[in-house]
């Protein structure tokens, strides 16, 4: 048993404690048909095959025609009720007909038959649905994505089929199965057929068109998005004390890190007044480690069944742990995970079970390598307990910008926009801008851009301080929120700026 997946050896296991119904979850039915035919000759037991389209097939009998008589779900478990043969049954599909009352009724007394029997039912599904009167009988194992070690072995089958077509040293092969990690293995052997239709060979070349690959299967997902990451932290103003706390865990994510001792690092929470910086400084921490940037939005994980929510939160972080190494962002965290206390009346306590999910797998998660930057705005709506110890390396206030951050963050400004910061003068401008977030810094320089280009002139110091002057920044208008954020942030998180704002 020691040679099968451990998703089969589980199979075995329960075939031999007489658990009558089991439900594997998954796409890949070519994959998991071969590991279970294989734990079928270890039990010495037939298999079976139940397609809606042909019917009953023996695995064993590839050449032979299927039993047709057996094509209807209900026909089938007659079937399988009536043989007498130990046997195990995989009925791929059948979710999608579980729907219906008299296959619930007809598959609960079969489980209770099969229980005195050596026959065990199998259900192969990309997607858990498993009605209320089953959840008794029934015994779920979720199969991962392909491990490091079936990826290698599938390339090497692949190298046998295509003898020297495959041109890879070791460490490009290394990087090639890491980087294929979260892939399925017809996704991977797609993907490399692709390679050689391009290059004629599997070489380093193929490495691109792997990651490309990945990018597709995230784009697939509902939750999840790529998100490319351009500037880095030298497009960041002030935040020093962030800097500072990145840069002495740069080799965090290394072999020479876990050697030592230290386990993957968690993340960061980073919580602040709207406008400075705390999605710019997501996007930069993915390019500061040169890992891909997943975007969870978790409002659309919400779905109208119950039960449906919580299981697209489950698959989509068991994607991002299946693509790790990489930097899993939650923006603005506080707008899909409000109201949890009132989530029982309004949403049927959906809210609050998706809240523990997540919290659950941030506390407990073993997957190496998925670094989560959440984001918040409001502290307030937040659930208390996604802020305790443990669930992210550290929690991070980003205030306002003070006076020296504001004119650095003013020189970033007008150097993306093509204009040299020493030409203007910066120290008056930021007085002036006294109480401006990041995002508001930049529209000043727009705006002034704008009059600039209306009077067909260059631009002027004059123009930023009359931009400045036209706006009322957040910090004024919502001036009571800003200060009890301040006031929260005080003893509770740490600093991301060694600079105090002048705002009060």
């Amino acid at each position: 048993m020691s040679e099968l997946p451990n998703y089969a050896q589980d199979v075995v296991a329960y075939v031999k404690a007489r658990v009558p119904l089991l439900y594997l979850v998954s796409w890949e039915e070519e994959r998991i048909l071969r590991a279970v035919e294989q734990a079928a000759i270890e039990l010495r037991q037939r298999c079976y095959v139940w397609r809606v389209t042909e019917g009953l097939r023996n695995v064993a009998l590839p050449g032979e025609a299927p039993d047709k008589r057996a094509r209807e779900p209900a026909a089938v478990l007659t079937r399988i009720r009536r043989e007498e043969a130990s046997a195990l049954y995989v009925l791929l599909d059948f979710h999608a007909h579980l729907e219906q009352p008299l296959l619930r009724r007809q598959l609960r007394d079969l489980a209770q038959d099969l229980v005195t029997s050596n026959k065990t039912v199998l259900i192969l599904a990309p997607r858990l649905v498993l009605p209320v009167e089953l959840e008794k009988q029934v015994r779920v194992i979720d199969v991962q994505l392909p491990t490091h070690g079936e990826l290698d072995a599938h390339l090497d089958q692949i190298r046998r089929k295509a003898p020297g077509r495959v041109r890879l040293d070791g460490a490009e092969r290394e990087e090639l199965v890491r980087s294929a990690q979260g892939m399925t293995l017809m996704e991977l052997e797609q993907t490399l057929a692709l390679a050689m239709v391009k290059d004629g060979t599997i070489g380093p070349g193929a490495l691109p068109l792997v990651l490309r690959e990945k990018e597709q299967i995230v784009r697939k997902s509902t939750a999840l998005e790529c998100v490319h990451w351009e500037a880095g932290f030298e497009q960041v103003g002030g935040l020093d004390l962030l800097k500072e706390f990145l840069e002495r865990r740069k080799d965090a994510f290394s072999e020479e890190a876990r050697r030592f001792g230290l386990p993957a690092p968690r993340g960061l929470c980073l919580i602040g007044v709207q406008g400075c910086g705390k999605s710019l400084s997501a996007k930069s921490v993915a390019r500061f480690y040169r890992l891909p940037l997943l975007r969870f939005d978790v409002g659309r994980v919400f779905a109208g069944i119950v039960g449906r929510s919580e299981e697209n939160v489950r698959n989509a972080l068991a994607l991002a742990e299946s693509i790790a190494p990489c930097v899993l962002w939650i923006d603005e965290l506080e707008k899909s995970l409000s109201g949890s206390a009132s989530s029982s009346v309004s949403d049927a306590g959906t809210t609050a079970r998706v809240i523990s999910t997540i919290t659950t797998w941030l506390q407990e998660r073993t997957e190496q390598g998925v670094y989560v930057v959440a984001t918040a705005n409001d502290i307030s709506r937040l659930p208390p307990e996604l802020l305790r110890k443990g669930r992210f390396d550290e929690i991070f206030y980003v205030d306002l910008p003070a006076l020296s951050e504001r004119e650095d963050i003013l020189a970033i400004h007008l150097r993306k926009r093509a204009r040299e910061p020493e030409r203007f003068d910066l120290g008056a401008v930021a007085t002036a801008a006294r109480g401006f977030s990041g995002a508001e810094l930049e529209e000043v320089v727009l705006a002034a851009l704008y009059e600039a280009f209306a009077a067909r002139r260059e631009l002027e110091t004059v123009d930023l301080l009359k931009a400045v002057g036209q706006t009322v920044p957040l910090s004024t208008t919502m001036a009571e929120t800003v200060r009890g954020l301040r006031s929260w942030a005080t003893n509770r998180a740490r600093r991301a700026s060694s600079v105090a704002s002048e705002v009060t």
